[in-house]
């Protein structure tokens, strides 16, 4: 086996394992929660783009930093399906189902579903502290940015990606999802990608908070037991 064949089995070899053994026993039966929400996101996609149907969906769906805030959280969870109308839809439909898919096999559901969650709800409340700041204060935002549709799944797809990473200890993966996160903000400074951060930076505590959950009494500090923690679905 080549060195670069051995590196790759072992960054991605019992992530790969996980799913293909769920794929194998339960095939599309593995990822319901998945379909639904590629199904979702098509349909949303659909409905806004007629005549009659945007408004509804801005409605529904749209979340914007000067909205009331109960209004953002009611909205944000259906924020997720609603592709950004300037990005092409088949990006959004591929993200949900190749990382959505697969943390659901490896996670469950609800576990993808909050984890999905938290990192969109994280961005959200940022851009609102981040335009409160003001732009010339550290980590701060413009107040134009108070007015950008903020919808659509990247947040949650790169909390998904960073956490199914930590937990199946592909370390390389994740820094190269961070490190590309960071570029973003720094070639484009956009809120997307502050969101990113935020979504990012969420989600590590995440797993800071379930490494300390799964961590067997009397571990010792020189890292024995480092195996995978125990999820279930």
């Amino acid at each position: 086996m080549s060195t670069l064949a051995r590196l790759a089995r072992a960054e991605w070899g019992p992530l790969y394992a996980a799913v293909r053994a769920g794929l194998v026993e339960r095939g599309w039966r593995a990822i319901p929660m998945t379909v639904a929400a590629v199904c979702l996101t098509a349909l949303t996609q659909y409905v806004q783009n007629q005549p009659w149907g945007y408004q509804f969906v801005q409605n529904i769906g749209a979340v914007r930093a000067e909205d009331p805030l109960w209004l953002a959280l009611l909205r944000t969870p259906l924020s997720l399906f609603v592709p950004a109308l300037d990005l092409p839809v088949w990006g959004a439909l591929a993200q949900i189902l190749l990382v959505f898919g697969i943390a659901e096999i490896c996670l469950g559901r609800w576990r993808t579903l909050v984890i999905a969650y938290v990192a969109t709800l994280a961005g959200t409340l940022y851009a609102r502290v981040g335009i409160a700041l003001g732009p010339h204060r550290f980590l701060g935002l413009p107040a134009s940015d108070s007015l950008v549709v903020d919808t659509g799944p990247s947040a949650a797809v790169v909390g998904l990606a960073v956490f199914l990473c930590w937990r199946y200890r592909a370390y390389v993966t994740t820094g190269v999802v961070v490190a590309a996160m960071v570029v973003e903000v720094l070639l484009k400074e956009n809120l997307a990608g502050r969101e990113h951060l935020a979504a990012i930076a969420a989600v590590l505590v995440l797993c800071g908070i379930s490494e300390l959950r799964h961590r067997p009494p009397g571990r010792d500090r020189t890292g024995s037991g480092s195996g995978l923690p125990p999820i279930q679905s």
